[in-house]
């Protein structure tokens, strides 16, 4: 029975802590963060903010935030200038689910990815990865232009 209860908070997916939507604004809007990092956190049921980034962070700072083994979910606000000269900036959301995470983590995560892309509306551009290549940043250029 307890299995089966497991399974079930696994395939139903977590909810989305009440901060979230103001963090994500307060990147959007105000330009307060570079990126978030977002976490399922399993005792309280929900996703939370694990990690918000300065302006001044750069993408390898993002990066070094992405655990080798377990999943997450992040946003990241990507600055870049037109083939025009025009600066702009995308909005990417990412969901990081390695390999190597275990498959409960990758169960919730992709459970709950609806639920918190929900919160988060208004990025541009979703980049679902398993590993580093992925979410290059040659990848975000790509896709922004």
């Amino acid at each position: 029975m307890a299995f089966m209860r497991t399974h079930s908070n696994a395939s139903s997916g977590m909810g989305v802590a009440p901060d979230i939507r103001n963090t994500f604004l307060e990147l959007q809007m105000k330009k307060a963060f570079r990126y978030v990092i977002f976490k399922i956190e399993e005792k309280q049921k929900q996703v939370v903010v694990e990690k918000t980034g300065a302006t001044t962070e750069s993408y390898d700072d993002f990066l070094a935030c992405l655990p080798e083994n377990d999943c997450r979910y992040a946003l990241y606000d990507f600055d870049f200038v037109t083939g025009e000269n025009v600066q702009k900036s995308k909005i990417f959301f990412i969901a990081w689910s390695p390999s190597t995470s275990r498959i409960r983590a990758k169960m919730l995560y992709s459970t709950s990815k609806d639920r918190i892309k929900q919160e988060l509306d208004g990025f541009h551009y979703e980049i679902q990865a398993t590993d580093p290549s992925e979410v290059d940043l040659e990848v975000l250029r790509e896709r922004a232009h």
